[in-house]
């Protein structure tokens, strides 16, 4: 176990790292190396085009130099040793970033071997203290994330306290490259994303859009069940709204570029929030009305830089499960139990058992009158100790106009997700002058609670598939049953099986291509069919199938009621 923080550990690897790309190639420019959740980076600016085969002769430097144990020594200088020190090291890119260091504030070197690098640290005391190193991969990365800058080199990599952590660390990398949704999206034919169309743009082929469906149609009844009405709402607006919501002063920047229409600018929707005000501003409201909990399923769009688009999990176009809970101080209280309990029973359903909240509070400057902050931190906290949650408070995290309740997934391999987010807003009543008349009939200002439950769904799909590795529980399959027709003399009775379960609401496909069974049976494993159903003339005779079920094995010979109900119980189970 190191005595060092992990953060300090990977800083520290990342400088160790850049000594030895120093030593192996020469006149290069360094940028920057910070640590990372997962690991650390470095950017350089070489000559040398970097390929995966440098990145096992790096590690060899880097064995060396942890070998050596030599010291991190630190170093301050004033601006002017700084400057001169680097101008005739030729480091244009560390000179630029001495600027950014405010006038007074000290200016930090640390000296490892011949390697001297502009840092504020801190380190481990030598290199020998640097635990397991391993390189990863290499990307492009525009200096300073500005795509009109150089385009620079970076070597990802990753360090723990010793080879056993690092070990599994690796392992569940192979593992996450498995499950990765871009190459099982592929592979299971259920999405793609066309450079003809737009990177960021999500194309849904058949089984993936079925899936899509079917968690769709299960969040509406929820959302009805639980007390919801639901909204639609336009995809663009005109300039007036979203600059009453702050968004043109604030967010113009993801914003996509305004049309004309009738002389007047609109702009294609980031978010749906103004839109549902402008639903409750139709009307004058009254407390008898509230709460009032609206929610849609909005497609909205933010611009990306291409460099950060990932899949589904970073996209351009996206459908939020947005809602809004309006409802008046003496609600707020149950609103915020109810709805944190909500979302505590639909990760359930969809197989996600380990959830932590994170709990963000007033930052120094905030909108909204102190006593609301209160009343709407205090719900916060009694629904997280109604449900015994695992809580991490951000003191002073919060955004200007309200705290929030960030709840965080782990997945089948243990990787951590931000997913439902209840946020109040002290910001948008207030803008667009919400009200309602009380009981003592004057106006009052509502409570405003933003939920997103899944977030984007076409993130939460993402992660779904990689939870599941592909392997669907029977009731979000696109395929449920697959049936397998032995030889041509089977083939009436397989389809009169595929329609007799089809319309009981199965999802039932028939391989009755000219191969092997085994052929078939391979196929049906790779798409990860939950139940494959062979049949041949002894199952004709019975009225049966031979079952093969991807949890649990060989059934073996089945009757077709037997088979009904225990689809019917998989599915009510949510198995």
């Amino acid at each position: 176990m190191s005595k060092f923080p992990i953060e300090t550990l990977r800083h520290s690897a990342a400088h160790i790292m850049a000594a030895a790309v120093d030593k192996l190639f020469p006149n290069v420019k360094f940028d920057i190396g910070p640590s990372t959740a997962e690991g650390f980076y470095y950017d350089f600016d070489m000559e040398h085009r970097l390929v995966p085969e440098d990145l096992e002769n790096i590690e060899k430097e880097i064995i060396k130099i942890i070998n050596l144990r030599l010291p991190f020594e630190y170093m301050e200088l004033s601006r002017e040793e700084a400057t001169k020190l680097l101008s005739a090291k030729l480091q244009s890119y560390k000179i630029e970033r001495l600027a950014d260091i405010p006038e007074g504030e000290k200016i930090s070197f640390y000296k490892l071997g011949d390697f001297v690098d502009l840092c504020r640290g801190p380190h481990v005391e030598h290199s020998g203290q640097a635990g397991a190193i391993k390189l990863l991969s290499i990307a492009g990365s525009y200096y300073r994330g500005k795509e009109t800058n150089p385009m620079l080199q970076r070597i990802y990599g990753t360090a723990f306290p010793d080879k056993k952590e690092l070990h599994e660390y690796l392992k569940l990398l192979e593992e996450a490259k498995k499950r990765d949704h871009r190459k099982l999206g592929k592979e299971l034919d259920l999405f793609s994303i066309s450079e003809q169309v737009g990177g960021g743009l999500v194309l849904w082929h058949p089984k993936g859009a079925m899936i899509r469906n079917i968690f769709e149609t299960y969040w509406r009844e929820q959302h009805y069940g639980n007390g919801y009405d639901l909204l639609y709402t336009p995809h663009i607006g005109k300039s007036q709204l979203w600059e009453t919501s702050g968004h043109l002063s604030f967010y113009k920047n993801s914003m996509y570029s305004p049309m004309d229409i009738d002389g007047n600018d609109y702009y294609v929707k980031p978010m749906n929030c103004p839109f549902h005000i402008e639903i409750y501003q139709s009307s004058l409201r009254s407390y008898k009305e509230l709460p009032l909990r609206w929610a849609e399923l909005g497609t909205v769009y933010r611009y990306e830089k291409s460099g950060v688009l990932h899949g589904l999990l970073r996209v351009r176009g996206f459908t939020q499960d947005d809602a809004h809970i309006i409802c008046t101080p003496e609600q707020i209280e149950k609103e915020i139990s109810d709805v944190l309990g909500f979302s505590l029973k639909i990760w359930k359903d969809f197989g996600f058992t380990s959830i932590k909240a994170y709990l963000a509070t007033r930052p120094e400057k905030a909108v909204g009158a102190p006593e609301r902050w209160e009343k709407a931190l205090t719900s916060l906290e009694n629904a997280v100790k109604e449900y015994g949650l695992e809580c991490e408070v951000d003191k002073g995290g919060g955004a200007f106009y309200g705290p929030k309740i960030d709840l965080k997934i782990k997945d089948a391999i243990g990787r951590e997700w931000q997913m439902t987010t209840i946020q109040f807003d002290f910001n948008l009543p207030e803008r667009f002058g919400m009200t309602y008349v009380g009981d003592d009939g004057q106006r009052h200002q509502p409570f405003m609670v933003h939920r997103a439950l899944l977030g984007s769904l076409e993130r939460f799909f993402g992660i779904l598939v990689e939870h599941y590795g592909g392997a669907f529980p029977l009731w979000l399959a696109p395929e449920q049953i697959r049936i397998l027709p032995i030889t041509n003399n089977h083939h009436a009775y397989a389809k009169e099986l595929q329609v007799e379960l089809r319309s009981l609401g199965y999802r039932v496909e028939v391989d009755d291509r000219s191969e092997t069974i085994g052929a078939k049976i391979k196929n049906a494993r790779n798409m990860r069919t939950p139940y494959i159903a062979v049949v041949g003339d002894k199952e004709v005779a019975d009225r049966s199938v031979s079952v093969r079920s991807r949890r649990e094995g060989e059934l073996g010979a089945v009757p077709i009621d037997e088979l009904k109900k225990k689809l019917y119980n998989d599915i009510l189970t949510k198995v």
